[in-house]
């Protein structure tokens, strides 16, 4: 079946071949001659409005890229495996439309055609049909010579103009900020806050009071402390608002978070559970409690249509797990520095402190994320300690001291891991 691929799928390493070609004329190639050139069907053609193609009829098709170079301009097409050997250019077809052509070999295994152009131009097109008779077409339009050097067309060649005039007429690369590299000391610590549920979803009830509202108190203080404690805070919420799960992790993302913290305090409808807890990520956690915390949590998507279930490719999955396999261990060591400052405090925890869960929340992979239950509203005792202002004021202390500590070990590791 016939086929065409555009040129810019060629072979980048062309890119960065030399700028001209040496000799003229047709000369022996000591090439494997995998393609020959069929003068039969090669021709340079003119159309209306100075328009010039030139098509290439070959024995087989082969990697090729075209561009242009200046002073003067010209069109450079670089082959893969064309042996011209034994073939005049001034014979082809067509080739007195041009100023100059010329070809032949100029370096093992490649060979080069040179047309030197009646002015300023750009390529419209530049493709190979690969069917039964293949063939490179390259076609030509006039442009000004301001937009010609505009297009790069005149770049100076003794800095690298061949690289450069040969990606101008190609899509440019996107241009993206430097990556966030982890951090190392050198700046305050960012941390994320995510004050669980809200708007649509007030998360656990108990009377007038709501998880959602209660949470968001909590998050408001702990983030005046962090402050204070000289670390960038921002918060996936600041009003009783419906902020989706994915959004949640996107805005920790999106900021450059050092970490995330998600910060609940639900209620279990059986059994009785009471003082903070701790959860670290764990797909495979067959804890009934934690599965039933994990449906609590995610409800507010599926109640807004956002189902998270099943988004993951086979290639993303495993992106994600080669991440998860840095950050996961510093999220392990977060829990646990956390956990130990919550009892240094004298707060009361579960009787199981630091537990996994498949909390949607915790699935960033590029960003260590934990979830912190600062207790249950099924417990009448911590429901007692969320109201109040001085319990709240101690877990905050706690969480400051823990992110504190955590932090400076975190970027011991990290200036340890660059050197």
């Amino acid at each position: 079946m016939t086929g065409r691929f555009i040129f810019i799928l060629c072979w980048a390493a062309l890119v960065a071949l030399a700028p001209a070609l040496g000799g003229a004329g047709a000369r022996a190639q000591d090439l494997s001659a995998l393609a020959r050139l069929d003068p039969v069907r090669s021709l340079v053609s003119a159309a209306r409005g100075g328009e010039i193609v030139l098509d290439l009829g070959l024995s087989q098709p082969v990697p090729f890229r075209a561009y242009l170079l200046d002073d003067p301009p010209r069109l450079v097409v670089d082959f893969r495996e064309v042996d011209f050997a034994g073939l005049r250019p001034e014979a082809l077809t067509g080739a007195d439309r041009l100023a100059d052509l010329r070809w032949g070999r100029f370096r093992p295994g490649w060979s080069r055609l040179v047309a030197e152009l009646p002015g300023p131009m750009r390529i419209a097109e530049a493709a190979q049909d690969t069917g039964a008779a293949p063939r490179v077409r390259v076609r030509l339009l006039p442009v000004s010579a301001a937009d010609f050097a505009a297009r790069g067309g005149n770049a100076p060649q003794g800095a690298g103009g061949a690289a450069t005039s040969a990606l101008w007429d190609l899509p440019q690369p996107a241009v993206v900020e430097e990556p966030r590299r982890r951090q190392t000391g050198d700046r305050p610590l960012f941390v994320v806050l995510d004050p669980g549920h809200g708007g649509i979803d007030p998360g656990a009830e108990h009377g007038a009071l709501s998880e959602a509202v209660l949470v968001l108190t909590f998050a408001r203080e702990l983030k005046e402390a962090l402050t204070r404690a000289g670390m960038r805070v921002l918060m996936t919420r600041e009003e009783d608002v419906f902020v989706p799960l994915e959004t949640r992790m996107t805005v920790a993302r999106a900021a450059g978070a050092d970490l995330l913290l998600s910060i609940h305090a639900d209620a279990l409808a059986e059994g009785v559970a009471t003082g903070a807890t701790v959860y670290l990520l764990d797909e495979a956690a067959s804890d009934m409690a934690a599965q039933q915390l994990a449906e609590r949590h995610d409800r507010a998507d599926l109640l807004a249509g956002v189902d998270l279930a099943g988004h993951d490719d086979a290639v993303a999955g495993v992106l994600m797990d080669l991440a998860r396999a840095e950050t996961h261990p510093r999220a392990v060591r977060l829990s646990q520095v956390l956990a130990g400052a919550i009892k240094a405090e004298g707060l009361k925890m579960h009787k199981h402190p630091v537990q996994g869960a498949n909390f949607s929340v915790l699935k960033a992979p590029d960003i260590p994320s934990i979830l912190l239950e600062l207790g249950f509203m099924s417990s009448e005792a911590d429901r007692a300690r969320l109201i109040d202002p001085a319990w709240r004021a101690r877990m905050a202390k706690a969480i400051v001291t823990a992110v504190q500590s955590w932090g400076q070990a975190d970027a011991a590791e990290a200036r340890l891991l660059r050197q």
